[in-house]
């Protein structure tokens, strides 16, 4: 039997085929056991030993339902099977939740909580947001990921170093919630790393491309740099 084709919206989650490789040589099943199991098991009669294989080689990846079968046959959870997970559906599935466990603990209708995952944007209130982050166990820079403030953040961390930071701090922390010490540490540190790419190049005889080079790629990198500044004035 042909496996089904994809749904639309409903991409694969990030997979870690040196991680099955391992678990299932670690139980000494064979790539023909994993398939036996789930079919017989999870009820996925189309997955063969060519389709297993194909997952540990990194050639195809498992769909969500499949990755929760594949989890139950090597006796571990889902989230040893994925990489690193970024949306609230891969954070979900990497905790083992159903989406109905999600709906019910952080007080959302399913079929709202469905629309926000397929989505990938969270609307949640804050009492929502806060329970979403504790029953994911969400840091902080994931949280402002899978809850869609990523790009406002970096769009207003590119403001604030190329401008002057201090207005930006407010702004900012209503983005992220970190103490306003912090945020005013981080910030300005952020401005003069920016400002020294900028003109760390700069001589009388030119260098203006290699300085703007350096400053761009400090932009793109922005919301990377400022999670690294806010570890090291938090630690």
């Amino acid at each position: 039997m042909r496996r089904p084709s994809a749904q639309p919206n409903q991409p694969a989650p990030p997979f870690n085929a040196l991680a099955a490789r391992r678990l299932r040589a670690a139980l000494g099943m064979g790539p023909e056991h994993v398939a036996y199991g789930m079919r017989a098991s999870y009820g996925l009669p189309y997955v063969t030993p060519d389709l297993v294989i194909a997952w540990e080689r990194g050639v195809a990846g498992p769909s969500s339902p499949e990755l929760t079968a594949l989890a139950g046959v090597l006796w571990c959870s889902p989230g040893e099977l994925i990489g690193s997970p970024r949306t609230l559906k891969e954070h979900r599935i990497a905790r083992g939740l159903a989406p109905e466990d999600v709906a019910r603990a952080v007080g959302l209708e399913l079929l709202a909580y469905l629309r926000m995952e397929e989505h990938d944007e969270w609307r949640g209130t804050d009492r929502q947001s806060a329970a979403l982050a504790e029953l994911l166990d969400l840091d902080l820079p994931a949280f402002v990921t899978v809850t869609g403030r990523e790009a406002k953040l970096a769009d207003q961390l590119r403001s604030a170093v190329t401008t002057r930071w201090q207005a930006y701090v407010r702004p900012v922390g209503k983005t992220v919630p970190l103490d306003r010490s912090v945020l005013e540490s981080t910030l300005q540190e952020l401005h003069q790393d920016y400002q020294g790419h900028m003109t760390a190049t700069l001589t009388w005889g030119g260098g203006g491309r290699d300085s703007d080079a350096s400053g761009q790629d400090f932009l793109d990198r922005i919301v990377e740099y400022f999670w690294a500044t806010v570890q090291r004035h938090t630690s």
